[in-house]
């Protein structure tokens, strides 16, 4: 929470809200008695605020500071959610009855995956594990998914594995969004074991994502663009959506499509072929190890 509002008031000018400016500052942004000003608190209490004594805090205190440091949507719910962690209520949702991994293999949940063939569908953990696809999903994240062994990971790939950056041409873009996802995920539950795991591992590994963590912003997925430079078809770009999966909180389906007569609509189909012609060409058995199938 500290880090969370200092690093949103040190983007804001005086100038953006109205203030006038007089001598020299020595803060970047707002000084912490403006934001108070602004979002009508004491000093004392704002102050209270950013060192991160946000526990009962009411809605109308953090509404108003929404308002102060002219928070998005996805970076006010990120605001209620750490006031909420602070207060010890988590927003994971219900306690899962199954792991994500046993959950993502149900056979309803495979079949739907599957009866999607002309996109690439997958199913996707608040850890960023990839952990079921359809057919064409398997072909198009082969980068991703590798030769199998331990279930495989959006972040880890994209900070880790070189070959991240061809498969994103707009990799730096990609990064930020990558961890603006997952900043979101840890305000909703802070004492997540295993994303504070995949956090540190990141950390100690990757420049990178040190620095883009430490930045604090949020993003939701929800829907958009991207492109992508395979390694068999080449340049796609793809939009996609973001559905929950009610079964299962926390578990995410994503679906990419191409507009319909694209060049990139094509080049799916060809990867859908080349495909279909590999595994009729070379039968193999799916690994109990590998993605869930």
């Amino acid at each position: 929470m500290r880090e969370f509002l200092t690093t949103r008031r040190a983007r804001i000018t005086p100038e953006q809200v109205g203030l006038a400016t007089t001598g020299s500052r020595r803060v970047p942004g707002l000084r912490r008695s403006e934001v108070a000003t602004l979002a009508g608190l004491s000093v004392e209490y704002y102050a209270r605020l950013e060192r991160g004594q946000i526990a009962g805090a009411s809605s109308g205190v953090l509404e108003a500071l929404s308002t102060a440091l002219q928070l998005d949507e996805t970076e006010r719910s990120h605001l209620y959610d750490l006031a909420r962690a602070a207060d010890g209520i988590p927003t994971s949702g219900r306690r899962r009855r199954r792991t994500p991994a046993r959950a993502a293999s149900r056979l309803s949940l495979q079949w739907a995956l599957e009866a999607i063939t002309d996109g690439v569908a997958f199913v996707r953990d608040p850890h960023q594990n990839l952990l079921a696809t359809n057919a064409l999903g398997r072909a198009f994240y082969s980068p991703v998914l590798g030769s199998g062994g331990r279930t495989p990971n959006l972040a880890r790939f994209q900070f880790l594995d070189p070959a991240s950056r061809d498969f994103y041409p707009d990799w730096e873009l990609f990064a930020e969004m990558c961890v603006g996802i997952m900043r979101t995920e840890a305000g909703r539950d802070p004492h997540d074991r295993g994303l504070q795991d995949l956090v540190g591992e990141l950390s100690t590994r990757s420049e990178t994502f040190r620095r883009l963590w430490a930045a604090h912003d949020v993003r939701t997925h929800g829907t958009g663009t991207k492109r992508f430079d395979h390694p068999v078809v080449g340049e796609v770009t793809l939009v996609y959506e973001e559905l929950a999966i009610t079964a299962e909180p926390g578990l995410v389906l994503l679906v990419y499509t191409a507009e319909p007569g694209s060049p990139s609509a094509e080049r799916l189909r060809l990867l859908a072929s080349w495909a279909a012609s590999q595994q009729a060409a070379v039968p193999t058995e799916h690994s109990e190890e590998g993605l869930p199938q």
